[in-house]
C-alpha cells in the first residue's frame, strides 16, 4: 500500500510539475493529478462507449484574410449510450476541454458521466486547440514554432471552436431542439462559464467546477492562492506549518556555509547535485502547493506529511530532518528530482499565461508559509518577451469576459451558471463564492479541494462531497424542467 501511494504521488507530481511555469507563480490550472494517456489507446476496451471524431476547424474565426481560412483537425469525443434522443429534447452536456489531452478528461472525470446517466444526456467532449492532437499547422512543432503560429492560440478562439463543433453535432443528430449545458473543470470551468455568457443562444446553462474566473489584476489579491495553501497547512497542524516556515531560513543558513549545497543535496537526497539553494526551495514550494491543491479525502497528503513531520523523534530533531521525514511519508525513499520551472516555447500554458491568462500570484515576507516572493509584472513581462517575443495583456480577460463589478453586471444579463468550489482549494480564492442571482449560484464546501466534485464518484466519498454533487444535480434538474415547460 505504501509503495502504491508512492508511485501514484510520484506520477501525480511529475504531471503537475510539467505544467508549472516560471517565477514560482503558477500551477497547472487543470486537474494535474492524472496520468497522461497515449492517444493510440482510444480504441481500447475502456473506450468502447465513446466515438472519437475529427472536425475540420477554421484557424481564425475573427478575421477574413486568406490565412484565416486555413483549417486544422480538431478532436472531439461523443458518448451517446445514455442519450434519450432528439424527439425527447434530451440534453447535451458539452465538456469544454482545458489545457490537456481530451482523452484524459474522458478517462478520469466520472461525474459528467453520472450526469449523463441521470438526465439521459448526450456527452460531447471537445479538445482545446493546441493541445492533444488538435494542432493547427499539422503538428505541435509547427504549431508552436513562433508567435505567428501561436497567435491563434486564445480562449476566444477556443470558445468559437466549441460553438462550431457543437452546432455541427446538433445538426448531424437532428438535435437542434436539445438544450446544451457546458461542463468544465478549472480553466475548462472558466471556459464553460464564459461560453454560456458569450454564446447564450447555444448554451442553456453552465457547470463550472473550480473556475478561478476572478484571479486577475484588480480582482483578487495576489496573495490569494498562497494564503489558502498556508491555511490548509496551518489547519492541519500548526507545528507543521511553523516547521515549514522556519525551514526556509535553515536552508539559507546551510547553503551559505562551505560545502553547503553538497550538504543540502545529501540531506534531501536530490537525484543530482544542487546548483543553487533556490532550486531546492522552488521545488519544495511547488510540492507544498501541489499537496494543498489536491489534498482530497482519498490522498490525505497534508495529514500524511504533517503527521510524519510532527512525529519525527521529538522536538529536538533537526528541522530539516523533520521536513525530510514528511517527504518520505508522502513520496517514498527515492531521490528528489529537481525540476526547472523556466518557461519553455513548447508549453501551451506558458504561452497562454504570457498573453491573456495573466493570473498574479505572490506574497510578502510574513503573510504566508513561504518566504517573500511578490508578483513582479515587469519581470514577468520580460520573461515572456524573451521566450515568446510577446507582451502580456494582464487586463484583457476581465475586459473580454467581465469581472469588474461581476455581481452587478451578471445580475442584469447572466443566468444558469453553477460555480462550484472547495474552500481548501487555493484557486477558490479567485472563484465565485457567493450567489449572484437566483440562477447564477455558488455551490461550495469548506473541505473540498481542486476539481474534486467533478471527478469520478466513489462509495467512500464523504457526505459533504455527495451533498455538493447532489446540489449540482438538483440545480440542473430545475434548468431542464424549465426548458421542457418553455
Amino acid at each position: 500500500m505504501v509503495q502504491l501511494r508512492f508511485l501514484l504521488f510520484k506520477s501525480f507530481v511529475l504531471v503537475v510539475l510539467t505544467y508549472c511555469v516560471s517565477g514560482k507563480s503558477f500551477l497547472k490550472h487543470g486537474l494535474g493529478a492524472i496520468n497522461r494517456l497515449n492517444p493510440t489507446k482510444i480504441n481500447a476496451e475502456r473506450y468502447d462507449n465513446y466515438e472519437v471524431y475529427n472536425y475540420t476547424q477554421t484557424l481564425d474565426h475573427f478575421n477574413f484574410n486568406a490565412e484565416s481560412y486555413t483549417t486544422f483537425q480538431q478532436r472531439y469525443v461523443v458518448r451517446r449510450d445514455y442519450w434519450g434522443g432528439p424527439t425527447n429534447s434530451s440534453p447535451i452536456f458539452l465538456y469544454t476541454g482545458e489545457e490537456d489531452d481530451v482523452m484524459d478528461d474522458v478517462e478520469y472525470l466520472g461525474f459528467p458521466v453520472t450526469l449523463a446517466a441521470r438526465f439521459n444526456a448526450l456527452l460531447v467532449y471537445i479538445e482545446h486547440r493546441y493541445y492533444g492532437t488538435s494542432m493547427p499547422f499539422g503538428s505541435q512543432e509547427e504549431a508552436y514554432e513562433n508567435s505567428s503560429t501561436l497567435g491563434f492560440f486564445t480562449s476566444e478562439q477556443a470558445l468559437a471552436d466549441y460553438a462550431q463543433i457543437i452546432l455541427d453535432v446538433k445538426k448531424n443528430m437532428s438535435a437542434e431542439n436539445c438544450p446544451v449545458i457546458t461542463i468544465g473543470a478549472s480553466y475548462g470551468g472558466m471556459l464553460a462559464s464564459w461560453f454560456r455568457l458569450k454564446y447564450p443562444h447555444i448554451a442553456y446553462g453552465a457547470y463550472a467546477a473550480s473556475a478561478p474566473i476572478l484571479y486577475f489584476l484588480g480582482l483578487t489579491p495576489e496573495t490569494g492562492y498562497d494564503s489558502v495553501v498556508s491555511k490548509d497547512f496551518n489547519s492541519t497542524s500548526a507545528s507543521c506549518y511553523n516547521t515549514i516556515r522556519e525551514s526556509w531560513f535553515e536552508i539559507d543558513r546551510v547553503a551559505a556555509q562551505p560545502g553547503g549545497l553538497s550538504n543540502l543535496s545529501q540531506i534531501f537526497n536530490t537525484c543530482k547535485p544542487l546548483n543553487t539553494s533556490e532550486d531546492l526551495k522552488d521545488n519544495m514550494e511547488m510540492h507544498y502547493k501541489v499537496m494543498a491543491q489536491y489534498d482530497n479525502p482519498r490522498s490525505n497528503y497534508l495529514p500524511l506529511f504533517c503527521n510524519a513531520t510532527d512525529g519525527s523523534s521529538g522536538e529536538k530533531t533537526y528541522i530539516l530532518d523533520k521536513i525530510v521525514a514528511g517527504w518520505a511519508a508522502v513520496g517514498g525513499s527515492e531521490c528528489l528530482n529537481i525540476h526547472n520551472f523556466s518557461r519553455t516555447k513548447d508549453s501551451g500554458w506558458d504561452w497562454q499565461s504570457c498573453t491573456e491568462m495573466v493570473m498574479p500570484m505572490g506574497h510578502g515576507e510574513n503573510d504566508t508559509i513561504f518566504q517573500a516572493d511578490p508578483f513582479n509584472l515587469d519581470k514577468y513581462t520580460k520573461e515572456c518577451q524573451q521566450v515568446f517575443g510577446v507582451t502580456p495583456r494582464p487586463y484583457w480577460i476581465p475586459i473580454e469576459f467581465g469581472g469588474y463589478g461581476i455581481k452587478t453586471v451578471l445580475e442584469k444579463f447572466g443566468s444558469n451558471i453553477i460555480f462550484s468550489n472547495g474552500l481548501r482549494d487555493p484557486y477558490s480564492s479567485g472563484g465565485v463564492l457567493q450567489n449572484i442571482s437566483d440562477t447564477i449560484v455558488a455551490v461550495y464546501t469548506q473541505e473540498g479541494h481542486h476539481c474534486l466534485d467533478i471527478t469520478t464518484p466513489s462509495d467512500s466519498d464523504p457526505d459533504w462531497l455527495v451533498a455538493q454533487r447532489d446540489k449540482v444535480i438538483s440545480i440542473i434538474q430545475g434548468w431542464l424542467s424549465n426548458w421542457v415547460k418553455s
